[in-house]
């Protein structure tokens, strides 16, 4: 039977990623359409004294202007014997531009803050439908500017501050990063995207592949896009800044790491998104996780997979931030 561009066969996931999706069903935002998005925002996420146990780190919240001049808070996780200046890690959530808050995918802060000495900022931007684009990568943007500019006093070295994002994170991570570039704002020392969400036309066979399977499928991708970009989505009407992939010249971006599932809705525009960073004479290094479903690496951190990604990620970082 050949198969039309709307049904291609998904590429199977990993043996042991397999086992463990059943015990996420209904848990997941598979097949998300808009009237549910509460529901899933309504989904516990660890609180930050958990995610931090009894490691001697500290989170403390700053109020800070956002775009327009709108109020939001930032957090700010370090060791608690942070003394002198370090790298900066500038954390953007995930949660399909719609749900979650800024400690989703806190405990890498938590873990980079203890091994790297790292000051790590998570931004509370606000998220869409209620605030549609632009407002969410410009309070992106808004916190970096924030963060670069409070680098001293928060013992951060200014040269050595990196953007991390995964999923609507690493999205937002792009556009911030592109926005930084063309605004000549703050420059950052690297950026750090775990299957970013990056492409509103979804028009690649990875987004017609995994339908109604996984963590995050096409419905839900379509609904988190129309969220954010209303009738506009899919249209000539979207910039670079919003959907990353739309950008034409990727470069003078920072050294750049992207990771994603094979089995995934993002696979295809990640792998595009290095392959144009190359292609513009930029750094990237990309991993494409075999068998991996979306965000596989926080939400099975016990596989095999997770922990070789996890590992990568971390090597990576290791390497950047030995440079000088």
């Amino acid at each position: 039977m050949s198969h039309t561009k709307e049904e291609p066969t998904p590429s199977p996931f990993e043996p042991e990623l397999a086992s463990i999706l059943p015990a996420f069903a209904g848990f997941v935002p598979v097949n998300m359409t808009a009237d549910q998005i509460e529901k899933y925002r309504a989904m516990p996420i660890p609180p930050i004294s958990e995610q931090m146990g009894d490691r001697p780190v500290q989170c403390v919240d700053f109020t800070i202007p956002g775009y327009q001049g709108v109020e939001m808070v930032v957090s700010v996780i370090s060791r608690k014997d942070h003394a002198r200046p370090g790298p900066g890690i500038y954390h953007l959530h995930g949660g399909g531009m719609v749900m979650a808050n800024r400690f989703a995918g806190a405990s890498d802060l938590v873990a980079w803050a203890m091994k790297f000495d790292a000051v790590c900022v998570t931004v509370e931007y606000r998220r869409a439908p209620e605030n549609p684009d632009p407002i969410p990568v410009e309070d992106c943007y808004a916190g970096l500017e924030w963060m670069a500019a409070h680098a001293r006093e928060l013992l951060i070295d200014p040269e050595r501050i990196l953007i991390f994002g995964g999923s609507a994170g690493g999205g937002l991570a792009a556009g911030t990063t592109l926005l930084a570039r063309d605004r000549k704002g703050p420059k950052l020392f690297g950026q750090l995207l775990q299957c970013p969400m990056i492409d509103d036309r979804n028009e690649t066979v990875s987004s017609y592949q995994y339908q109604g399977i996984g963590i995050w499928d096409r419905v839900s991708n379509l609904t988190g896009w129309t969220a954010l970009l209303g009738d506009r989505r899919g249209t000539d009407d979207v910039s670079i800044y919003a959907a990353p992939a739309r950008a034409t010249d990727l470069s003078g971006l920072p050294p750049t790491f992207i990771d994603v599932g094979a089995a995934e809705v993002f696979r295809d525009e990640s792998v595009a998104y290095a392959s144009a960073i190359w292609a513009a004479g930029g750094e990237a290094e990309l991993h494409v996780w075999g068998g991996a479903f979306h965000g596989f690496s926080q939400m099975a951190p016990q596989a095999a997979i997770s922990q070789a990604a996890n590992a990568a990620r971390e090597a990576w970082l290791e390497r950047l931030l030995s440079r000088r």
